[in-house]
């Protein structure tokens, strides 16, 4: 087993007043050579956006890109004449592809936008662009961790899914639980964000915005303690 920490108060950050920014990876200009990637996961951002401000218009591709608003609401449009707004409770997925324009904008102006954005790199380039998403409550089992983003080639009708074969869990744990978390083969890792509360992964205890990446394993032990929550992410280490 491999394991790397990144406690919360080492990532890199950003304030550029309405919009401050917490970066796991290497990201605009904060830059750690140690810290480009996790296997096919390339950014998690964790964000606050001011009241009526947001993100302009700008590209992507050949991206999977994941959107969890935590507090507040966005407002999102892009080239595929999508529009809408993404809230707190929400999850949303957008693979870019060959190529896609989008905004997201803070729908309020009196309530900041608390968000995570994620990305992952894909495994097929080019795709056509596609967006997506869902409440995230009612994919939620209590006290485990439940899948809300899933690899195509495993999604049915209605799932969140990614050209990637990765897996996006969310654990939500109103009591102490202690699980063995199985990985798919041998050739993944997860990286565990905790949201709130506290964990224990591996002999390490992480708390709020703390995280931690394991490898080469079969199997991962993890202990939530009461009402803490956590974004799991499993990607292909190569």
């Amino acid at each position: 087993m491999k394991k790397l920490l990144h406690p919360a108060i080492t990532r890199g950050s950003a304030n550029y007043g309405w919009l401050r920014a917490n970066y796991s990876f290497s990201f605009a200009n904060y830059y750690n050579p140690e810290r480009i990637q996790f296997g096919q996961l390339r950014v998690l951002n964790d964000d606050y956006v001011a009241p009526a401000m947001g993100f302009g218009k700008h590209p992507h591709d050949n991206m999977e890109i994941v959107t969890i608003p935590f507090t507040g609401a966005l407002r999102h449009k892009d080239s595929m004449g999508n529009e809408g707004v993404i809230r707190a409770g929400d999850i949303q997925v957008m693979s870019a592809g060959s190529g896609v324009e989008h905004s997201e904008q803070n729908d309020s102006t009196t309530e900041a936008v608390t968000l995570f954005q994620i990305w992952v790199f894909p495994d097929t380039e080019n795709v056509s662009p596609r967006y997506d998403q869902k409440q995230i409550a009612p994919l939620l089992r209590p006290n485990q961790f439940s899948t809300v983003v899933k690899p195509k080639s495993e999604a049915e009708q209605g799932d969140l899914w990614i050209h990637q074969q990765a897996y996006f869990k969310v654990g939500d744990f109103s009591e102490k639980t202690e699980i063995t978390y199985q990985l798919h083969n041998k050739n993944q890792g997860i990286y565990l964000m905790v949201i709130d509360g506290t964990f224990f992964v591996e002999n390490e205890t992480l708390n709020s915005r703390d995280a931690i990446g394991i490898w080469d394993t079969s199997t991962v032990t993890v202990t939530a303690e009461k009402g803490s929550k956590a974004l799991l992410i499993e990607v292909p280490m190569n």
